[in-house]
């Protein structure tokens, strides 16, 4: 493999991503994040696009211009109280990059800043997209596609610095990649009384744990067992005391999946689940399902180009091709519903990264920065 990138600059993007590091900001209020970014990119003589901040977009004119591509990194941090003794700790109390986006918004600093200085090799016109709230609704990148940033777009590509793959692997999927993330709220009304008569109630907890037992089999009995999805109760509301049987009851919960088919099949046997259950025992159920983020779906045609890009830059040993889906959710996918694309796993999983994503002893392994950025670097080069 011919490197791309000297040393010097892998160490200026971990430079960068611990100064990012050390001053996280929480989804949608990324302003400082975003003067940082913006200095330095009018520094690499990158045209500023006007899009709503706290997200920041740059634009570099290729020498040929007949195509363009988009890359997209995360800016916003968790509201986790770090852990750890690492030099760069987070000096905001509360607030913590434990997921990577520090890492994603170097290297695509990084990138940049090759590409400005080598603007003769580079023939398409680059699209940077620095986006804000990845991790909390309102999705930033749904924002930036409403606002319009991939009109003209012909392909885009987001990496992920991922803990659960491998140190040494880079990895996509060709097809689903990773969840769809829904959340709901299900009322159930029924007659609350005295505990030592529940012939005189109609019970809403009970009522309740026949609808999560109901939930359950809607994975194990509707889906087919090759088909990934997850229908999570997480919280449950109901009673004040020991031995008085409340009027009602709430559960809090999630799903997940990795198709639109799935998606629609699971909110639909939900509905008839939480309308019929009560009904049967003299109650009343009510579901409030919030569509969240849709699941990330890879246009095949542009992850078979990352798989190539991958073992023509790095060998065959580095791409992973058994790498399977997951159903963590990420916003990328409102990205690739409206423009060809693919989502990419670097794999950074070892004992520098020992701990998962959104842990407050969470880490990046830097050592995996460099490749990243080759890797945007000769999506870019090699694209059209």
């Amino acid at each position: 493999m011919q490197k791309m990138i000297s040393a010097e600059l892998g160490e200026w993007a971990i430079a960068h991503r611990r100064y990012l590091h050390q001053h996280p900001e929480l989804s949608g209020e990324e302003y400082q994040t975003h003067a940082y970014i913006k200095r330095h990119l009018e520094e690499l003589s990158i045209e500023i696009l006007d899009y709503q901040a706290p997200s920041i977009v740059g634009y570099l004119k290729g020498a040929d211009g007949s195509k363009t591509i988009a890359l997209r990194a995360d800016i916003d941090a968790l509201p986790v109280m770090e852990e750890g003794d690492k030099s760069y700790l987070s000096k905001v109390p509360g607030i913590a990059h434990a997921c990577g986006h520090d890492g994603h918004t170097a290297v695509l600093l990084a990138t940049a800043k090759w590409l400005s200085e080598h603007r003769s090799e580079v023939k398409p016109n680059v699209v940077f997209l620095f986006q804000s709230s990845e991790e909390r609704e309102p999705s930033g990148a749904e924002a930036l596609v409403q606002q319009g940033v991939l009109e003209n777009v012909d392909a885009i590509f987001g990496i992920h610095l991922w803990q659960p793959l491998a140190k040494g692997l880079i990895g996509t999927c060709h097809g689903p990649m990773m969840g769809a993330c829904d959340e709901f709220k299900i009322t159930i009304a029924g007659k609350g009384g005295h505990g030592a008569m529940p012939h005189e109630t109609v019970d809403p907890i009970f009522i309740a744990s026949q609808i999560v037992s109901g939930l359950q089999s809607i994975v194990s009995r509707t889906l087919s067992p090759l088909q990934s999805a997850v229908v999570t109760v997480g919280k449950v509301e109901a009673g004040s005391t020991f031995n008085i049987i409340p009027n009602e009851a709430v559960m809090l919960g999630t799903t997940r999946s990795l198709t639109v088919e799935t998606r629609q099949h699971i909110y639909d046997q939900m509905k008839r689940i939480v309308e019929g259950i009560p009904v049967s025992f003299g109650a009343t159920g009510q579901m409030e399902y919030y569509w969240g983020t849709p699941a990330v779906i890879n246009d095949r045609t542009q992850s078979r180009y990352v798989e190539e890009v991958v073992r023509a830059t790095f060998g065959d040993a580095v791409y992973a091709a058994d790498m399977e889906p997951t159903l963590a959710a990420e916003d990328f996918a409102h990205y690739l519903v409206k423009c060809p694309g693919a989502f990419i796993f670097v794999g950074m999983g070892g004992e520098a990264s020992a701990y998962p994503h959104h842990h407050p002893r969470f880490d990046i392994d830097e050592d995996v920065i460099p490749s990243a950025i080759e890797l945007f670097i000769q999506l870019v080069l090699r694209f059209g």
